[in-house]
């Protein structure tokens, strides 16, 4: 079985030279996946991810985390903060709001299939000492409604058919997406977390979800601090799941996502109303094997982008910065290097840290 464990690294964006590397816990035969890091008002950093001997299909996995205390080379022992019995619990995100309040969101599989999933969340405003103390805890129930479908026929129009897709004997793939589309039962469960929310000036929140019944991604929508949440339009393509959002100086939101089909590119597709709606998911330039990213935007206005930057696996891990609102992206440093099949690290998390510093969590294997 491959050793896997979750795997801290620090990077300073002023002086590149200051790096600090720090697995969180000891390399271990379970299966560890799905980091999520935030950085606490008390100057902490707090990381979860889940754990177990599998994923959809493995009743023991749960959630858990550890903290590094503001000056601490160690991370702190282990701590669990959430466990469904006998279902898993995958894919936590950890996001702290306007008012410093401590957000889990995660999801719960039912009946083994990640098209099943129920999404999850908890509340804290007492965190400082672990476990933290959860005052609340609920199930966002979302309803994309008719634009759901709508928005499906519309993208799959403008993209049109994808080459090598097609078979007399064989639904299109867009006809077979958008007659599932129309069912509620199925417009309503399967929705999954993995990236950061991004928080809108205004104090709106967007939480990005995807699922795997339909491959394509959408937002939930709060405008309300989080009491309540409703879907946005989803982000059609060919095959883009796991957005990550990021805000433009003029109010276009972009998000990049994974491709989950065959053209190994990073997806990308963009907002103009603070995420009610989104553009067709179409390829950018940017390589990438069918693998998780995140990009953020730095306290300076430029972008950083972590990423595996191989098109054929996870054996490389990189950053990428760009001075153009992602343009372009000419600057790049790998974290992890190695020829395929002799390494794997992937799901990256990052944040920037209130000393400048970019933290970063990811799947070390």
């Amino acid at each position: 079985m491959m050793r896997v464990a979750a795997f801290c690294l620090f990077w300073t964006v002023t002086a590149a030279s200051q790096q600090l590397e720090t697995l969180i816990f000891p390399l271990q035969e379970k299966h560890v996946h799905g980091s999520s890091l935030i950085e606490c008002p008390n100057g902490d950093l707090l990381a979860c991810w889940f754990h177990g001997s599998g994923e959809r299909r493995a009743n023991d996995v749960l959630i858990q985390g550890s903290r590094l205390k503001k000056g601490a080379t160690s991370w702190s022992p282990v701590f669990l903060l959430a466990d469904t019995p006998d279902l898993p619990d995958c894919n936590p995100v950890l996001f702290i709001d306007r008012t410093n309040r401590l957000w889990l969101f995660w999801i719960v599989v039912q009946a083994e299939g990640w098209h099943h999933s129920l999404l999850k969340y908890r509340t804290s405003t007492d965190y400082e000492n672990d476990p933290p103390i959860w005052e609340w805890q609920d199930i966002i129930l979302l309803q994309p409604g008719d634009r759901f479908t709508a928005a499906i026929e519309s993208a799959f129009d403008q993209l049109g058919e994808m080459s090598g897709m097609w078979a007399e004997y064989a639904p299109r793939y867009s006809e077979q997406i958008i007659e599932a589309s129309g069912d509620k039962i199925k417009q309503q469960t399967g929705w999954m977390t993995r990236i950061h929310p991004l928080a809108l000036p205004a104090g709106r929140i967007l939480l990005p979800l995807y699922s795997d019944g339909f491959s394509v991604g959408l937002v939930a929508i709060s405008d309300d601090s989080g009491a309540t949440w409703r879907a946005s339009a989803p982000m059609v393509g060919y095959a883009p799941i796991q957005p990550t959002l990021i805000r433009k100086k003029d109010g276009t939101i972009v998000s990049y996502m994974r491709d989950s089909g065959d053209a190994h590119r990073v997806l990308k597709s963009e907002s103009t109303n603070d995420g009610e709606t989104w553009s067709a998911a179409r390829s950018t330039d940017i390589p990438n094997p069918g693998s998780s990213l995140e990009v953020i935007a730095l306290a300076d206005g430029r972008w950083v982008m972590l990423f595996n930057d191989a098109q054929d696996g996870r054996h490389s891990l990189a950053l990428a910065l760009s001075e153009d609102e992602g343009a372009s992206w000419p600057w790049r440093r790998r974290l992890e290097s190695h020829a395929k099949g002799e390494g794997s690290y992937a799901y990256p998390s990052i944040i920037q840290g209130s000393d400048g510093r970019l933290h970063m969590t990811y799947s070390y294997h």
